[in-house]
């Protein structure tokens, strides 16, 4: 029976190959990504057209349905998708772990930030609740100027930071529209370019990976 024979050098050059790998393994997940925007900037259109009177037949009351709507349909595709990728075979690199794991916390700080309001509109009544969701599209762009920064950062990759920051850069754009219509035409616009789109090419690119 024969010693395996050690070589410190091959085993460094595996290791940094592994790294590399890491850094430059597509990004898993990202149609999650895409359908969010899809649905969520179909939600805001939705609130800006009876916010403008565009939908004779929807009143104010019914601007909630978009938006329970599109969650609804988040959950069953977010469903769908982590079962397909809990069977897909494969590695999953540190890279992609470490994305998985901030979006995941994005979108449970986004349901704390949306349960947070109701009960400030529970506590303090309909003004103050209305007051806060001004602030809602610019608080949830920068959750995902965060998100993008974790898998900009893990994925070693210049575009995914220039969606960071153009997160962050719309955030107080968006703010800057409150109690108007046409800021959930704008969020429609950001969820459409900054989600969307994007979790469109990673899912392509990671097709052809």
């Amino acid at each position: 029976m024969t010693d395996p024979v050690e070589n410190p050098s091959a085993d460094i050059a595996w290791m940094r190959q592994l790294a590399e790998e890491n850094g430059r393994a597509p990004m898993q997940g990202a149609s999650i990504l895409m359908m969010a925007g899809v649905y969520y900037g179909l939600a805001s259109l939705f609130q800006w057209a009876v916010m403008a009177d565009l939908l004779p037949f929807a009143t104010q009351d019914a601007l909630s349905i978009g938006w329970i709507a599109a969650t609804l349909l988040f959950f069953v595709t977010l469903a769908v998708v982590t079962t397909r990728l809990k069977r897909q075979p494969g590695v999953v690199t540190t890279a992609n772990k470490a994305s998985s794991i901030a979006w995941s916390a994005m979108g449970w700080g986004i349901f704390a930030l949306f349960t947070s309001v109701g009960v400030v509109g529970y506590r303090m009544g309909e003004a103050a609740s209305l007051a806060l969701i001004g602030l809602v599209p610019s608080i949830i762009m920068v959750f995902y100027g965060i998100g993008w920064t974790v898998s900009a950062v893990m994925q070693k990759s210049r575009p995914l930071w220039v969606l960071s920051i153009a997160s962050f850069v719309a955030a107080p754009a968006l703010a800057a529209f409150t109690g108007q219509p046409v800021q959930y035409l704008a969020y429609a616009a950001t969820l459409f370019l900054l989600m969307a789109l994007p979790g469109f090419l990673l899912m392509r690119a990671a097709k052809r990976a």
